[in-house]
C-alpha cells in the first residue's frame, strides 16, 4: 500500500490511518511458505509537529512444523512497527528507528514486510516437552515408545562396560 505523504500534509486530522491484507503465500521464510492466510496490516501515519510518524501492527497466522518432530504447527505472530520517516537523513550514526524517504510517497508494504520476517522464530516447538523424532527408526516419540534398542554403545567405549559392576 502506497501512503502519500502530500495527501498526509493536507489532512485536516493530520493522519492517515490505514487497514489492510497482504497476500505473502509465496514469501519463504527459513526453507518454508509460513504465510498461507493473508497478513493483516494496521496503523496510522501522523504528522506531530513536523515530525512524521509511522505506527503499524502486523498480524500473521504463522504455519510451521515443529523443530524436534515435524508435526504441523500454527500460531499468531503479531509485531509492532514504529518509525520516524524523515526525508534525506543526513545523520552519522544509522538509527533503528528512522527510515529516509526520498520521495513523497511511502511503500508501507517495503517497511512492514521485512519487519514481519526478521522477527520469525528460527525454530518452532509443538510443545516444550516435544520428545522428537526416534533417530533410529523415526518414530514420533511423543506417541509412544518405538520399540528400538537402546542406543547402541560406541565400540570405542565398550571396554569401560567391564568397570561397572553388573545387576
Amino acid at each position: 500500500m502506497i501512503i502519500s505523504l502530500k495527501e498526509l500534509a493536507a489532512s485536516a486530522e493530520g493522519r492517515i490511518c490505514f487497514d489492510y491484507t497482504i497476500d505473502l503465500s509465496g514469501e519463504e521464510v527459513n526453507f518454508e511458505y509460513p504465510f498461507e492466510e493473508p497478513v493483516r496490516v494496521s496503523g496510522q501515519v501522523s504528522d506531530d509537529a513536523g515530525m512524521i510518524r509511522l505506527t503499524a501492527q502486523v498480524a500473521a497466522a504463522v504455519h510451521t512444523r515443529c523443530a524436534r518432530c515435524n508435526c504441523p504447527v500454527v500460531y499468531d505472530k503479531a509485531v509492532d512497527v514504529d518509525f520516524a520517516l524523515v526525508s534525506g537523513f543526513a545523520g552519522s550514526e544509522e538509527r533503528d528507528d528512522v527510515i529516509a524517504v526520498s520521495s513523497d510517497e511511502v511503500d508501507l508494504d517495503a517497511i512492514v514486510v521485512p519487519e514481519l520476517i526478521l522477527d520469525m522464530e528460527m525454530a518452532v516447538l509443538c510443545d516444550e516437552n516435544c520428545k522428537g523424532l526416534c533417530q533410529k527408526c523415526g518414530k514420533n516419540l511423543n506417541e509412544g515408545p518405538c520399540g528400538c534398542a537402546e542406543k547402541p554403545v560406541d565400540p570405542r567405549l565398550e571396554a569401560l562396560k567391564q568397570l561397572l559392576p553388573r545387576d
